[in-house]
């Protein structure tokens, strides 16, 4: 029968061919159609005879051409047919389709629907007919029938599109579906039903099924809906990387059913949907563009939802190869700063920790980034390079002009900019861990930045190269050129950088010797360079070798600061190089050292003090240096038993003219001498063993004993020698504006300099010996005599040396044996001795002025001089030695019972609360990891507790205990033994030691409710001391709960103490704060409460900033109103208290000068904060047709009644005040005719400048008052009831006062010469034209007339 049907349909007999089919069943012309389908022959021809025979404009024809496409959809469905006749038949049926009448049409769509919501589409072949069906439907223009009423096509299609989204689909079918809807038309309306329901479905699909989705998503949305599109794919990954996370957390709790995809497939999948929408946004720029617009609108409203680690990921990626990569950069970076700006200021507030917990870190969101591109994202892998550099880049140390720089390597990161640049290089160098391929780019660039930024800080980089080589020095092995080309520019490199540099990349020069011969190589030329710092840095890479090239035979040094550890380096260097090598490679560089010796000072220091740290870490150089050392000294040493001096002084300058300069830094290298052999003397000495050599130990005690007998007899002379032996007695010029001046400073310094080493030598080798010790008070005493004729000619002459204090030459590990011993060491044995020194004050004093020294040096730098400066472990013990005898001894003798003596200077007990203050400020920052370790070394009855049980609260309440009953003794002491320098000192300890207190802690609420306890009792006058409790007690408030009711009794006792602008109103006392007194209230107190007013209101302003990006989610989410509802109730509480505070501050008769600038500026602030609220409210009544809270309305109606016209009271009486200072003016004027033009000009300046912030004032007034009455009308509420509507609006000029100066005028006009009256008459006048010149007015019309009336009298 088919041929019959094929032979008719060729022969062109419609009328047969049309008998013929109609001759056929249903059935039959199914059966007939599938089994020539089935076959394979002839399907098309047979369908287009079918079709021939079935003209559209029978009825009979339009229903064959229905039976025929209701039989062929499921065929091709069926999946029986192959792929190239399946799509052959549905092209034909495509072409076919548009001839359809409308009816047919709307039954063949409806057909579609039905199969797919019964999820009998198996391959989605037939869907390519369904989009020719809908989009010939949506242009018939007849009317369909659809249920009980009728519609036209587009309507119908609607209708369908609609049913169809609204039904369930077979997740086999989605993608197909996604594919077919971009063929066909779609209103925007409609494109949102498909976007809505395709992305619902993601969950119902399998994890592989995602990305070829994705694509078709993001191809459908070049018809529109791009943001609902990129919004739903972020959400869908964000989702599942939190529940992910929840998994990981707890993997017992989850269920086995609801389980989730294995990490590495759902990274896999992330990773190709993000190259998808790369792709996508390539061909379409909008997308990019709709991604960064919906991505910064999201972050207004949830941060975390915006820069998850997927979206994050997403914009790496766009950035790589997009127009759009400084927009993204631009906002990344803007979001990172701005979420640990959130941070730093949610840590210091209760009020918004409460009110808005951070749930946030956008730094571990970018980490985690990093960590996810392990599986595989090569194409985020750029993106995080060129984002770590440039936030490095952007927000690097800065070096102030002339000074150092800002941020140094050993500090915590504390500013949000600080923080962003140490994300930068976590970023680099956990890119560098995880991707191998972009290493030695990572690499280049940061050799390239240390090269190229030598004029600005590169500690940063630096430190990153450090870390980066630390976890795989073999890496650099593949970019040694690099390095090796970098070397070649270290002569030109800052010292600095260069020291830091060599100690980065050490690790490689022990596993390449290329690498290392073409440093000593750039090295041994740059000992000859012009230039100083390029010999500097020669010394440095020199000293670096020799510490970490260690010989056979050395001592293993345990407290080796530098760390090789890493697995591919092991420590023993002998792998690569044999003993005899290193030996000969170190003898080498001993032997370019030793030229050093000749040159300038600065390089013969910085090779003594490095010696030291070579010797502790290769033993075996030890003869070679000691013997350098020796030979150096000889050079300035007089043998002669009884010559003195026993030093060669004039050896150690030069004169170039008439300039004098040290040559010799004789005082550190008798230092260096000193150190060096007390270590070879407890080193090297205790571990010789049997089998050396005779000779060598002959040797060895030949340079000990010469040493020794040196400075022997260095001691002895230098104690007999007079300080007119070194020419350096009290007739002495010191200044340094002569050779002789600068001669003698010099001069001064060395022997100084000399008396502290032997100091420290004499007691060190003394083993409590009486008369070593009378040595060391011998040597002190001489030091000091020089020290007291340099402080008495710096006092005369300020451009003396002596008036900077020299840096002390007693190390810190000295320092703090010697306050041991003097303060704390009760051992029997040792009394007789020790109390040859502790007779002598000034010895005590000296020793904590040097320990306070010490400190400040490591506070300031992160190491001190002297062995084991540099030693981060070596210097907390010393600290916690220095803090435990500092802290007994001013605990146990009170400054009261101290006699500071006669001598000039601080007291012990004060030299030892600075040093503690100091050591506390200094664990903070350089040892935070380790303050319960500190705090436990200073309890000493607690010693034996386990580290991990250390309570550091409960620790630090203790400390604080002790220096608060200072504080209570200080205050009820008599007037004249208060000591307000200690007062200061104690507050700002606890200050610092209440950083310690958690809290949330039952200690913190102590120590608060005892600072409220003695503000309230204590009439403090001193004014600095006032300054710092206040400060205390804000910053404590502000960590347990908001300061508004403070500030509000404050406010009240401030108005009580000074009185109101109205002198005959009596104010009512009442004083909570007995601090608050004649001589604190204004100025010192009212600007502490308005400085802390101001941060309330900066808390108030990033909350309504908060609650405008809330408002704006249009989510139907409860927590989102609860949250919202406690935003806003938490913002008109503070306002509203803040008010009540402000209520009692404008009544006050405050001073001119900065209390009245500072308090109208705050008033400002206060009322743009206002207006801010009201257009918040403004805009949620546009959005939602809420009603306003009722306690907004009670705070529009407190600042109606206890502010504004309070405000406009204030106003007035500041110009009254600035009236009589201008009447002080002209009457002093009239006394004073000759100067009378600069009395006018330095007044004019004085009113221009405090009279600036009030037009400031009216003008935010009226803008929160227009406002109101927008509000007013949205909301429906009368709000402007309770504004009262000030007149007066030429406030600063008083129309009397206007007219009383132009009567003046005429009748001077008449009596004195033209010259002289203008300037006598008008002076108000003149004041006000030029203020209102300057913009600085609002005026009312009569004003305006008024003064237009005195310009043309003027003219």
């Amino acid at each position: 029968m088919a041929q019959h049907i094929l032979a008719l349909a060729a022969e062109e007999a419609p009328e047969r061919l049309q008998a013929a089919l109609q001759s056929l069943g249903e059935g039959e012309l199914g059966d007939m159609v599938t089994k020539q389908a089935l076959k394979g022959r002839e399907t098309a021809a047979l369908l287009r005879g079918i079709f021939k025979g079935s003209p559209c404009s029978q009825e009979s024809g339009v229903l064959r051409r229905l039976m025929v496409y209701k039989h062929c959809v499921p065929l091709v469905e069926s999946g029986d047919l192959h792929l190239a006749k399946a799509s052959e038949i549905i092209g034909l049926l495509m072409l076919e389709a548009r001839q359809l009448p409308g009816r047919a049409l709307a039954e063949l769509a409806t057909l579609f629907v039905d199969v797919i919501k019964g999820g009998s589409l198996s391959n989605g072949k037939s869907l390519e007919l369904f989009s020719t069906v809908l989009t010939a439907l949506a242009s018939s223009k007849e009317c369909l029938a659809y249920g009980k009423g009728e519609l036209n096509g587009e309507e119908l299609k609607k209708q369908l599109i609609n049913t169809l989204c609204s039904s369930k689909w077979a997740p086999q079918s989605v993608i197909h579906l996604a594919n077919m809807f971009r063929d066909v038309p779609l209103t925007a309306e409609e494109l949102q039903f498909v976007v809505e329901k395709v992305l619902r479905m993601f969950s119902k699909l399998d994890l592989q099924e995602i990305p070829p989705l994705v694509y078709q998503l993001l191809l459908l949305s070049a018809k529109g809906s791009k943001k609902a599109v990129l919004e739903g794919i972020i959400s869908f990954f964000n989702q599942l990387d939190k529940r992910q996370k929840e998994e990981q957390r707890a993997p017992q709790s989850v269920d086995l059913e609801v389980a989730t995809m294995p990490l590495d497939q759902l990274r896999h999948v992330e990773g190709t949907v993000i190259l998808h929408i790369v792709s996508v946004i390539n061909l379409d720029q909008d997308l990019g563009e709709e991604l960064i617009r919906h991505l910064k609108t999201e972050q207004q409203k949830d941060p975390c939802t915006a820069l998850c680690p997927f979206s994050v990921a997403l914009l790496l990626s766009v950035a790589v190869k997009h127009r759009l990569q400084e927009q993204i950069f631009d906002f990344l970076k803007t979001s990172i700063v701005r979420s640990c700006k959130d941070m730093q200021f949610l840590q210091g507030s209760r009020f918004l920790q409460d009110l808005f917990p951070q749930k946030y870190d956008i730094t571990a969101i970018i980490l985690e980034v990093v960590e996810n591109s392990a599986f595989g994202w090569d194409h985020v892998t750029q993106g995080l390079v060129d984002l770590g550099f440039s936030l490095m880049e952007s927000y690097e140390p800065k070096k102030p002009f002339g000074g150092k720089v800002a941020e140094t390597s050993y500090g915590l990161s504390k500013t949000p900019a600080q923080q962003a640049c140490r994300l930068g290089a976590s970023i680099l160098l956990e890119t560098f861990k995880v991707h191998e391929p972009i290493r030695s780019d990572i690499l280049e660039q940061v050799l390239n930045r240390v090269l190229t930024k030598a004029a600005s800080p590169v500690s940063h980089f630096i430190d990153l190269l450090s870390n980066i080589v630390v976890s795989a020095p073999l890496v650099l092995q593949n970019s040694s050129s690099k390095v090796t080309e970098t070397f070649d520019n270290l002569s030109f490199l800052p010292l600095d950088t260069v020291q830091g540099l060599l100690r980065a990349v050490q690790p490689l020069l022990k596993v390449s010797m290329s690498v290392r011969d073409s440093l000593i190589l750039v090295l041994q030329k740059a000992i000859f360079s012009r230039q100083l710092d390029a010999r500097k840095a020669a010394v440095a890479g020199f000293l670096l070798l020799l510490r970490n090239f260690k010989v056979l035979g050395s001592l293993s040094s345990s407290q080796c600061s530098q760390a090789i550890g890493a697995t591919q380096v092991q420590a023993d260097v002998h792998a690569c190089y044999n003993s005899a090598a290193n030996e000969a490679f170190c003898l080498e560089i001993l032997g370019s050292l030793r030229r050093c010796l000749s040159q300038q000072a600065d390089v013969r220091l910085m090779l003594y003090e490095g010696f030291y740290d070579v010797l502790r870490r290769n033993s075996q150089l030890a003869s070679s240096v000691m013997e350098t050392l020796l030979s150096q000294m000889k050079q300035y040493y007089l043998p002669q038993p009884d010559l003195l001096p026993p030093l060669k002084l004039e050896g150690c300058i030069i004169a170039q003219g008439d300039q004098v300069f040290l040559q010799e830094p004789l005082a550190h290298l008798l230092s260096c001498i000193q150190h060096c052999l007390a270590w070879y003397k407890s080193t090297v000495h205790l571990h010789q063993g049997v089998e050396d050599d005779e000779e060598e130990e002959e040797e060895d005690v030949g340079f000990q004993q010469n040493f020794e007998e040196m400075l022997d007899s260095v001691t002895r002379r230098m104690i007999k020698s007079e300080l007119e032996d070194f020419e350096l007695d009290k007739s002495a010029d010191f200044s340094l504006s002569s050779g002789v001046g600068v001669k003698n400073n010099i001069y001064a310094i060395l022997v100084m300099g000399i008396y502290e080493v032997l100091i420290e030598y004499n007691f060190n080798i003394g083993n409590f010996s009486k008369n070593k010790f009378e040595d060391v008070l011998g040597l002190f005493t001489c030091y000091n005599k020089l020290s007291e004729i340099l402080k008495e000619k710096a006092g005369k002459n300020k451009s003396i040396l002596g008036n900077k204090t020299a840096r002390s030459f007693l190390s810190m590990g000295f320092v703090s044996t010697l306050l041991t011993a003097l303060f704390r060491d009760n051992a029997q044995s040792h009394e007789e001795s020790l109390a040859v020194l502790r007779s002598s004050t000034e010895f005590l004093r000296y020793a904590v002025s040097v320990a306070l020294q010490k400190v400040q040096q490591l506070e300031e730098t992160g190491q001190t001089d002297g062995p084991d400066g540099q030693n981060p472990e070596k210097m907390f013990q010393n600290l916690c030695k220095i803090t435990r005898v500092l802290l007994w001894r001013y605990t146990s003798i009170p400054t009261v019972v101290e006699d500071s003596g006669k001598k000039k200077g601080k007291s012990i007990s004060l030299l030892c609360l600075e040093g503690l203050l100091r050591i506390f400020n200094t664990v903070q920052q350089l040892y935070a990891a380790r303050i319960p370790q500190f705090l436990q070394a200073l309890d000493i009855t607690d010693g034996d507790t386990e580290e991990a049980d250390v309570n550091v609260t409960e620790k630090a309440a203790f400390q604080i205990r002790q220096f608060q009953r200072s504080l209570v003794n200080q205050f009820s002491s008599a007037e004249d033994d208060f000591n307000s320098k200690e007062t200061q000192l104690l507050i700002t300890v606890l200050s610092t030691l209440s950083k310690l207190l958690e809290p949330a802690s039952q200690q913190f609420l102590q120590f608060l409710t005892w600072t409220v306890k003695i503000c309230k009792e204590n009439a403090l006058e001193d004014i600095p001391c006032c300054k710092g409790l206040l400060t205390l007690l804000f910053n404590l408030h502000a960590l347990y709960k908001s300061p508004v009711s403070l500030l509000r009794e404050l406010a009240q006792d401030i108005h009580a103490c000074l009185g109101d602008i109205d002198q005959d109103i009596e104010v009512e006392s009442r004083s909570h704060f007995a601090i608050v007194n004649t001589k604190t209230a204004a100025p010192t107190i009212c600007l502490l409460v308005l400085g802390q007013a101001e941060k309330v209101l900066e808390e108030v302003d990033w909350l309504i900033k908060k609650l405008n990006g809330l408002g704006s989610d249009t989510s139907d989410s409860s927590q989102i109103s609860n949250q919202t509802q406690a935003l806003e109730k938490g913002v008109i509480l503070q306002l509203g208290t803040l008010l009540t505070a402000y209520h009692e501050l404008v009544q006050t008769a405050l001073p001119a000068g900065s209390c009245v600038d500072t308090l109208l500026r705050s008033l400002s602030k206060t009322y743009t904060i206002l207006t801010s609220l009201i257009k918040q409210y403004i805009q949620a009544c546009r959005t939602t047709s809420n009603t306003i809270p009722g306690r907004l309305e009670k705070l529009v109606k407190l600042s109606g009644s206890h502010l504004t016209p309070q405000c406009y009271s204030f106003i007035t009486y500041v110009q009254n005040i600035h009236s009589e200072s201008l009447s002080f003016a002209e009457e002093k004027k009239k006394k004073k005719k000759e100067d009378e033009a600069a009395v006018i000009s330095t007044v004019m300046a004085k009113v221009l400048r405090e009279t600036k912030p009030i037009p400031n004032l009216i003008f935010a007034i009226e803008q929160y008052e227009k406002f109101l009455i927008h509000l007013s009308k949205k909301s429906k509420v009368n709000l402007m009831q309770y504004m009262k509507l000030s007149t007066s609006r030429d406030f600063r000029i008083n129309a009397s006062m206007l007219e009383s100066a132009l009567q003046e005028h005429n009748t001077e006009d008449a009596e004195n010469e033209p010259d002289n009256d203008q300037v006598g008459a008008h002076l108000v006048a003149l004041v006000a034209v030029f203020l209102l010149s300057q913009g600085q007015l609002y005026l009312s019309p009569l004003g305006i007339c008024k003064i237009r009336i005195v310009r043309s009298s003027l003219d």
